[in-house]
């Protein structure tokens, strides 16, 4: 990292913060009311809630705006003390694929300039590309400082799928856009850094801030699923898409005997047998004659993700890549040892071998190996687990990503106070 980098992600919190501000965070296909598991509602939803909610409680007043995808929701929803969600008419009120909602950041970009040429917030915070093109149509010729947060690239994500990304052929220039357009990026790891530089985003304005977990929700202590019939469980969690390795868990499943694998994600329960991703998979199980000992949970609401995760002897994230990665943070906050490929954000949380194991992306036998060796090792598993806590508790607490945050936020109004003269 190079030294025009700020990390503020593990620093002290600052003694003061800057008073109330009115924040405005733009998350124009994750709304932070959905439920977790689907194609498109995993890590940025997680992270908008609980970003909201901590800067909330640090004094702030935050509307997050997302789009309206249901006719029958009301424009504004308190989603807790000091935060409210603000459905955004643009395009069709229905659920929509993410990858189809860019002719529609027009509209959502004029709505936005319409509400904050009345009300102006303090400060706007984009997630991921569409909402940072939405939101720098809407501050020009405003004012307003604009931080952006990707949460995932498209330079990335175009060299794992190749001709499988289904993602606007326009997104990695406007991704470029926006980064030059705004007045400070956000970056979650030091992964996206780099990557950022490719793209010629000035590494002068790029401050690296991780995403956080909620360290009083995903605890050791709690209820756990009760143990299986094997005498190992491995659990992976997330998104029921190709690029979260679950291929990979299957196939490693086959050089771990006498272990199973639950996979939490996807649709509901009732609706699994219908998902063409569950249907590739059981047969991919099936070929590898394990399955028996894989059982798909389905989409859950994320009040029953700590029991769950408690329950796992292992918690697995192979997947080809992870921009950032909630889930080996959730995991180690409930103490359960992590084994991750080698990625993203994943190179930055997992520490190896203090928290668990980090192995190449792809590689069944990799994974198969690292996971052995902590199923074959009860002390080793239980130090992880321990220092994995530890970990969280010291760099990954809500508290301290909005604290970090908001010192990104003030750094951006001192600048543009000194511009205008305004004090």
């Amino acid at each position: 990292m190079t030294s025009s980098i700020r990390s503020l992600g593990t620093g002290a919190f600052a003694p003061e913060g800057p008073g109330c501000l009115s924040v405005a965070l733009v998350s124009e296909h994750a709304s932070p009311l959905a439920m977790l598991g689907g194609v498109d509602a995993g890590g940025q939803n997680v992270h908008v809630a609980h970003l909201a909610g901590a800067l909330a409680e640090r004094g702030h007043r935050v509307t997050v705006y997302t789009r309206r995808d249901d006719p029958d929701l009301p424009d504004r929803v308190a989603l807790c003390e000091g935060v409210e969600v603000h459905h955004v008419p643009a395009g069709p009120p229905e659920p929509l694929p993410k990858d189809e909602l860019l002719p529609h950041m027009e509209e959502f970009g004029h709505h936005l300039a319409r509400t904050w040429r009345v009300r102006p917030p303090d400060v706007v915070h984009s997630h991921f590309w569409m909402s940072g093109l939405a939101s720098l149509r809407a501050v020009r010729g405003l004012g307003l400082p604009l931080l952006h947060t990707y949460h995932a690239l498209g330079t990335v994500k175009r060299r794992h799928q190749q001709l499988a990304d289904t993602s606007p052929p326009q997104r990695i220039a406007h991704e470029t856009t926006v980064g030059l357009g705004c007045d400070r990026v956000i970056a979650t790891c030091r992964d996206e850094v780099v990557e950022l530089g490719r793209m010629g985003i000035p590494s002068g304005k790029v401050d690296v801030v991780p995403c956080g977990v909620d360290t009083t929700r995903f605890t050791p202590r709690g209820p756990a699923l009760a143990p299986g019939t094997a005498r190992h469980r491995l659990l992976q969690l997330g998104r029921l898409v190709p690029r979260k390795g679950t291929a990979v868990s299957i196939a490693a499943l086959a050089l771990l005997p006498d272990t199973e694998l639950l996979v939490v994600g996807g649709p509901p329960a009732d609706r699994l047998d219908e998902d063409p991703e569950v249907g590739r998979l059981r047969h991919i199980a099936a070929e590898a004659q394990v399955a028996g000992r894989v059982r798909f949970i389905g989409g859950v609401p994320s009040h029953e993700v700590p029991a769950l995760l408690r329950g796992a002897d292992v918690v697995v994230c192979p997947g080809d890549y992870e921009p950032f990665g909630i889930v080996p943070l959730e995991a180690m906050a409930c103490g359960r040892p992590v084994v991750a490929s080698a990625v993203g954000g994943q190179l930055d949380t997992v520490a190896d071998p203090s928290t668990g194991r980090l192995v190449p992306p792809r590689d069944p036998d990799a994974l198969a190996r690292a996971v052995g060796e902590l199923l074959a090792d009860p002390d080793a598993r239980k130090a992880c687990g321990a220092a994995g806590r530890r970990r969280v508790l010291r760099r990954y607490g809500w508290g301290r990503v909005a604290a970090a945050t908001e010192t990104a936020y003030c750094a951006v109004l001192d600048a543009q106070r000194a511009i205008t003269g305004v004090i």
